[in-house]
């Protein structure tokens, strides 16, 4: 199973046939335009389920399947948090809760990226505890920008997340300390000389356990997309 996560910087009609070459099985898309503006030239695959939050038509989180992975929003999905997006992911042989994350909320004052995790773990602790969690997208933070005082930084999610047996599939991949990755996700304004890693998978240990291969898509093949790379899990 490949999932893939990419802010794609808006307009991922124009866009989805760069990440259906790398043959994701689920894609997570920050900063895509609403359903009903994704118009699919003749050369693009058509998803088979489509799952999409935001309150701007241009500029919200998809989540497509192009595989026969079918979509079900949980009941519990509180749109308080933006935009954390809890999905009952199956098919005939697997089930699994998939959490897609486009960390923003300006409205909510000291809480606008990581603090929106920080509150989702809180709210879904239950839905956490299961062991079939991914939890994955644009989390706009880091532990370089904790805040020692403030209760909901980068440090304490990443623990809360351990505590819950939830880990970073790429800080295990890559044997990575938090906040001295190796390898960036955004090239902000998409200069190579501001570089930082904000976008995640966290995978319960079931998946980590059967965790493959990680990769981050390079800054000369992506860059004239997006100023983020793609995040590309595999799990046997």
């Amino acid at each position: 199973m490949r999932i893939i996560t990419w802010n794609c910087n808006m307009a991922y009609r124009k866009k989805a046939k760069y990440v259906l070459a790398l043959t994701p099985d689920i894609v997570i898309i920050p900063e895509c335009e609403h359903p009903d503006n994704l118009k699919w030239d003749a050369y693009t695959k058509i998803p088979t389920d489509i799952c999409w939050e935001g309150m701007n038509i241009n500029k919200g989180l998809g989540v497509f399947s192009y595989s026969n992975y079918k979509f079900e929003m949980l009941d519990e999905y509180n749109p308080d948090i933006k935009t954390i997006i809890p999905i009952r992911i199956k098919n005939k042989k697997k089930e699994f809760i998939l959490f897609a994350v486009w960390a923003n909320n300006n409205a909510d004052a000291g809480y606008q990226y990581v603090g929106q995790i920080w509150k989702a773990i809180h709210f879904y602790d239950k839905i956490l505890s299961a062991n079939n969690i991914i939890f994955i997208g644009d989390l706009n933070s880091n532990t370089i920008w904790d805040k020692p005082k403030r209760q909901h930084n980068h440090t304490a999610v990443v623990k809360m997340f351990q505590e819950r047996n939830i880990f970073s599939v790429y800080h295990k991949h890559f044997n990575q300390i938090q906040g001295r990755e190796e390898h960036s996700t955004l090239y902000m304004y998409r200069h190579n000389d501001k570089t930082y890693h904000i976008d995640y998978c966290f995978a319960s240990s079931e998946f980590c356990n059967r965790l493959k291969d990680v990769q981050i898509g390079g800054y000369d093949n992506w860059i004239k997309f997006s100023d983020h790379m793609p995040l590309i899990v595999d799990f046997k």
